[in-house]
């Protein structure tokens, strides 16, 4: 029998002891989410199930999406078909689970139901096109749900024909809003008539309202900027109320008593993140602030009570649980721990279940403190090198966080190579938990003997909106100078040796890491680049975020000032580039076009002053969601850290994959 071998060779020799690896961080298993049944009697959570490329049967493409159910005994599958499952719900009475799939036999996303007494899935619904959102309404004898129309029968033939072109931006097609009963076998149904393209959609408990989400238009800018809530009478679909949400929008959910709607939101609509909690009364559609000033993001809410709220709530490294009345009083109900928590549900009764996640392992299903599940056995023989929350002063006096992985085996007043891993964004953050995903170095580089800092530097989410804002208008001003002066930290402490820092990072951090191979290129001795910007003039004009990009990071346009924003480019900057650069990029990339890596590579190979090597991944958007693209993105990152800080360095490795592919016979 033949097998596809993944160079185990790399991945384990040189080691006494185990260790993470790539091989291993391309099977790591985690829960994504969790939901539990409003009764409070079915817990179940999903799955992400790496596609194994050592299986005989392995078909490349991104995790599969598995659904169990927590039971005495352990974990049972509900939905373990690769058709995959989204969109879950439980029916008002507890007694069915509801999701969207495409299965054997469907055109297009079908809506199916699930007996939890056991069962096949029974599909309810099905229409011309992918239904994107639904809800059912209280007595489930009504469905609104959210696709685009049907195809056009002459655009199709047309299609066949041939005629493919594009128009762009204006060929888009909204997503509508339709009302159907279940069992339908293929529905045929007007829209109701409202603004927009809708996006997310939920039935208020009392059954008298929808909640919609509308953009103007199907874009991702206009869906990250300009998404708001729309309030409809459920009867009759007229629209009733549009609630002002003052910045980006993230969750929402109504009362239990469909008085107030409950909300995730920016600040303004310069804020970066969707983190305050709102409220807003469904009868005036009057908003107010539940926690105004908050040191801190809201990641998650749910309603435990008309009038109280449980709060997820992110504060820079760590995690806390908060319960929020509507009168502004809060108590602490889960206190950082050494797990961060990145999702709850929360059923009628108060039950609360967690995901949870610490330096030693990716998402878990806890309850009480307690873990329920483990997804990764293998994970507890491993060796783990230390990890630690660390702070330091940048020059401005500015307070960062970030967290430290040490080298394994890590011996007392000797030096080590760094790695600097810097987070995209910038409207992101790091948690000190874990981090050994295909992109990060972690634990795979601690084994290799290099030490890793993943700094929050200013522009990072987490801590107050004001911090959030810090980089808006500076792009590559002090949010950069405070990697250098965490790298500046680490050396003063006697850990890292000076002369050898590497750094990478993906996005707005594949930015930071051509900044750093450019501008800063006599502070790094190697960068490996993903999906990064280099040209912050033509990045403007190709992105598909451009007001994203004007409200809440560069706050003008280039032609407000085109010296300033050639100035920020790392292209601008080419000359003084000594440092071996590895650049990563998906071909399918909108959100940070390929040509700002190609550009990047043009100009360092033109200047011949350092290695330079562009990999691009067919298929690939921003970042890498297929199996065997994120694995050989893994290897040809660490080989080049270990090349250039480790090696002999000079010229580059060859180009072809680290490990080989080999059938043995």
């Amino acid at each position: 029998m033949k097998r596809l071998l993944l160079g185990l060779a790399l991945t384990t020799a040189g080691w006494s002891q185990p260790v993470l690896t790539p091989q291993l961080v391309a099977r790591v298993r985690s829960v994504s989410g969790v939901h539990i049944s409003g009764d409070g009697r079915t817990a179940i959570y999903t799955l992400s199930q790496p596609r194994l490329l050592e299986r005989e049967d392995f078909e490349d493409g991104p995790a599969y999406s598995e659904v169990y159910r927590l039971a005495s005994g352990g974990s049972q599958p509900l939905l373990t078909q690769r058709a995959g499952a989204g969109g879950l719900k439980f029916t008002g009475d507890s007694g069915a689970l509801t999701f969207l799939s495409k299965r054997s036999g469907d055109e297009h996303s079908s809506l199916y139901r699930l007996a939890l007494d056991g069962g096949e899935a029974q599909r309810i619904l099905a229409f011309g096109n992918d239904i994107k959102d639904y809800a059912l309404s209280p007595q489930g004898n009504r469905i609104a749900f959210l696709a685009q129309a049907p195809a056009d029968k002459q655009r199709e033939k047309l299609r066949k024909l041939g005629f493919t072109a594009q128009v762009f931006e204006e060929d888009w097609q909204n997503t509508q809003l339709y009302l159907a009963s279940p069992g339908s076998e293929k529905v045929k149904a007007e829209p109701v008539k409202l603004e927009g393209s809708l996006s997310s959609l939920q039935w208020s408990p009392d059954g008298a309202l929808l909640a919609v989400t509308s953009a103007p238009n199907p874009g991702v800018d206009a869906d990250l900027m300009y998404r708001r809530i729309q309030l409809l009478d459920a009867r009759t679909g007229a629209l009733k109320l549009s609630l002002k949400n003052p910045g980006k929008l993230g969750q929402f959910a109504f009362s239990p008593d469909g008085k107030q709607l409950a909300l995730l939101t920016g600040e303004d609509i310069n804020d970066p993140d969707n983190g305050r909690l709102w409220v807003a009364d469904t009868g005036s559609g009057q908003l107010r602030d539940l926690w105004p000033h908050l040191e801190g993001r809201v990641s998650k809410l749910a309603w435990l009570a008309p009038g109280k709220l449980r709060a997820l709530v992110w504060k820079g490294l760590v995690s806390e649980v908060w319960d929020v009345g509507l009168d502004g009083r809060r108590s602490l109900v889960v206190p950082a721990g050494e797990e961060v928590l990145t999702d709850l549900a929360v059923a009628e009764g108060g039950r609360t279940l967690y995901v949870g996640e610490s330096a030693r392992h990716p998402g878990e299903v806890f309850e009480s403190g307690k873990r329920l599940t483990n997804l990764n056995p293998f994970l507890d023989k491993l060796n783990w090198a230390r990890q630690e929350a660390y702070t330091y002063k940048a020059r401005d006096g500015q307070s960062i966080e970030g967290v430290l992985i040490h080298p394994l085996n890590e011996v007392a007043g000797q030096r080590y190579p760094l790695i600097l891993w810097v987070h995209g964004g910038p409207e992101s953050l790091i948690h000190n938990s874990w981090n050994n995903g295909y992109s990060q170095p972690g634990q795979t580089a601690a084994a290799r003997g290099f030490a890793s800092f993943y700094p929050n530097y200013r522009g990072s989410i987490g801590r107050s909106v004001a911090f959030s804002k810090l980089g808006q208008g500076d792009p590559a001003g002090r949010e950069f100078e405070d990697l250098v002066d965490g790298v500046d930290a680490l050396v003063a402490r006697g850990l890292v040796d000076g002369s050898k820092v590497g750094v990478t990072g993906g996005s707005y951090g594949g930015y930071a890491t051509a900044w750093c191979s450019t501008f800063f290129s006599d502070r790094f001795t190697c960068g490996v680049m993903a999906v990064g910007i280099s040209d912050k003039v033509s990045k403007s004009g190709t992105t598909d975020i451009p007001d994203e990009e004007y409200l809440v990071h560069a706050r003008k346009h280039p032609w407000e000032n085109w010296n300033f924003f050639m100035e920020r480019s790392p292209v601008h900057h080419v000359t003084k580039h000594h440092t071996p650069l590895l650049i990563l990029h998906g071909k399918d990339d909108p959100r940070v076009h390929p040509s700002q890596s190609l550009e990047l590579y043009r100009y360092l190979k033109m200047v011949k002053q350092a290695p330079v090597r562009l990999v691009l991944y067919p298929g690939e958007g921003h970042g890498n969601r297929k199996a065997a693209a994120r694995y050989d993105f893994q290897l040809r990152m660490l080989e080049w850290m270990e090349h250039y800080l480790k090696g002999a360095g000079g010229a580059p490795p060859a180009w072809e994959l680290p490990v080989p592919l080999e059938r043995p016979e």
